[in-house]
């Protein structure tokens, strides 16, 4: 036998070790609390004060689940949510989504350079809108993201509640461009649900069940309920529930490079390509950076990283009302935190930092 082959066979061996020696959640988590501490009461401190069920006034976590190398750490709920709860994720649904693209990629189904139009046919009017475009929430399209504070020209008001509500993506379709598409960013719930609707034309019968079969169930999710609108197209903007201990297995998943256990079920490229900074997006300070349907803690025209407390590595899903998954993988963590944060007053940074102090390696 020769060296090379002596060699690959010990590689071999110390790779397949290497991933047996890895902790994976079964049915659940194997869970391993972590002491208390004064920097875990700080993290409480902030994370959970008084509720104000009247006014619905500042920060209100409903969930925060802490996840170390495999580990379930930390774990605390505010009623009536609990561990079993499959909440309400908002615009996280646009990260799960991009996750699900991914498996698609990895199969084959499309490339990222593809019109839209090749999957979804009201987007002839727009030929040059490419699937990444789409993905970097630059379509071109004239798209309103506002809430409650301008609700009248809201295009994402009109899209999930009124006349946009029962075809999502044709409704998005419809918008006229405003500028050349991939050139710049404008957040839109539109776009992603273009994407939705986009995956659907790839997979044709296949659609409706896919989620599940090429993620959820291979990551061993059993909370999810993710709604369609009246044309049949799942929302991907905003209607995935889920627990967060189910959640906490794709941030894992995210960790670990695409890899589930043995599974390769998101190419690196895919996974280079979520986090890669999008270089035509803008943000106002401390807000993150976007890549691929993900949030990037990575700075923009030379200013500090938008969570500077935090490791430049972390990446993020982030919904309304503070929904958030962060991936923090120089630290092994996977945070989740749903909230019903209706005043702004929640920070990323804060409760990142306050993280850290109670969970990092190498920290008190």
């Amino acid at each position: 036998m020769g060296k090379c082959s002596i060699l690959s066979i010990a590689f071999a061996l110390f790779w397949t070790g290497h991933i047996c020696a890895e902790t994976w959640p079964g049915k659940d988590w194997l869970v391993e609390p972590v002491p208390p501490s004064p920097a875990l009461q700080a993290l409480e401190s902030y994370a959970f004060p008084p509720r104000d069920d009247v006014t619905r006034q500042g920060i209100r976590t409903d969930a925060l689940l802490v996840i170390h190398d495999g580990h379930l750490i930390y774990e605390r709920y505010a009623a009536p949510t609990t561990a079993s709860t499959a909440h309400l994720t908002w615009s996280i649904s646009k990260s799960l989504l991009a996750t699900v693209l991914g498996v698609a990629f990895g199969q084959g189904r499309f490339s990222l350079q593809d019109p839209v139009a090749h999957y979804y046919q009201p987007f002839n009017e727009h030929p040059q809108v490419r699937i990444e475009h789409l993905l970097h929430w630059a379509s071109g399209l004239d798209w309103q993201e506002d809430y409650e504070f301008a609700p009248l020209n809201s295009s994402v008001v009109a899209m999930l509640y009124t006349r946009g509500r029962a075809d999502m993506a044709g409704f998005t379709a419809a918008h006229t461009l405003y500028s050349e598409p991939g050139q710049s960013f404008r957040y839109s719930s539109g776009d992603s649900n273009v994407l939705s609707a986009a995956l659907r034309g790839m997979l044709g019968s296949l659609y409706a069940d896919y989620p599940w079969q090429a993620l959820f169930e291979p990551l061993g999710i059993g909370s999810a309920v993710w709604e369609a609108d009246a044309s049949g197209t799942l929302v991907a903007s905003s209607y995935v529930y889920m627990s967060a201990r189910d959640l906490a297995r794709i941030g894992l998943l995210m960790l670990r490079e695409g890899r589930w256990q043995q599974r390769q079920l998101l190419p690196a490229a895919w996974i280079a390509f979520n986090r890669t900074p999008f270089t035509h997006a803008t943000a106002e300070p401390g807000e993150a950076t976007p890549g691929g349907h993900w949030w990037l803690n990575q700075p923009l025209a030379g200013r500090p990283r938008p969570w500077p407390d935090a490791p430049a590595g972390t990446f993020a899903a982030l919904g309304h009302w503070g929904q958030a998954l962060y991936v923090l993988p120089d630290e092994k963590l996977v945070i989740v935190r749903y909230g019903d944060d209706r005043d702004g007053s929640y920070r990323h940074n804060e409760l990142l930092k306050r993280a850290l102090s109670a969970f990092a390696e190498g920290r008190p």
